[in-house]
């Protein structure tokens, strides 16, 4: 069993910066994955950012992609996502996820991660 929880969304500005943190507690020996996705009103949940937990090896989604950074505190258990150069179609209800078993997992989907965060609302204003 693993816990996700999410902090750092909030209120930002075109242009402005924000970090979210999500924090696995519980068997957190078996973490291989995290990956952050995100959900905008009236669309599909995308994905954002992937991390492996132990290599620190990362793929970034195309639309955040020199403006967002993933990376991991693994003595925290901590995976971050700094967000840099917000624009308004950035806002949206960031997930955290994570795949917990040793197996091919193709970062981008949905249905390859085990465990999800109660989700973090990032707005980003014009």
């Amino acid at each position: 069993q693993v816990q996700l929880i999410e902090s750092g969304g909030g209120l930002a500005q075109a242009g402005g910066s924000l970090r979210l943190s999500c924090v696995a507690s519980g068997r957190t020996f078996s973490l291989f994955t995290m990956g952050w996705f995100r959900q905008a009103p009236g669309k599909e949940r995308e994905f954002v950012a992937a991390i492996a937990w132990r290599s620190g090896s990362f793929d970034v989604a195309d639309p955040v992609k020199g403006r967002f950074t993933i990376s991991r505190d693994s003595s925290g258990h901590t995976v971050y996502l700094q967000m840099n150069s917000l624009k308004p179609e950035d806002t949206a209800v960031y997930y955290c996820a994570a795949v917990t078993s040793v197996r091919l997992v193709t970062v981008t989907r949905l249905s390859d991660y085990d465990y999800w965060g109660q989700g973090t609302q990032v707005t980003v204003s014009s």
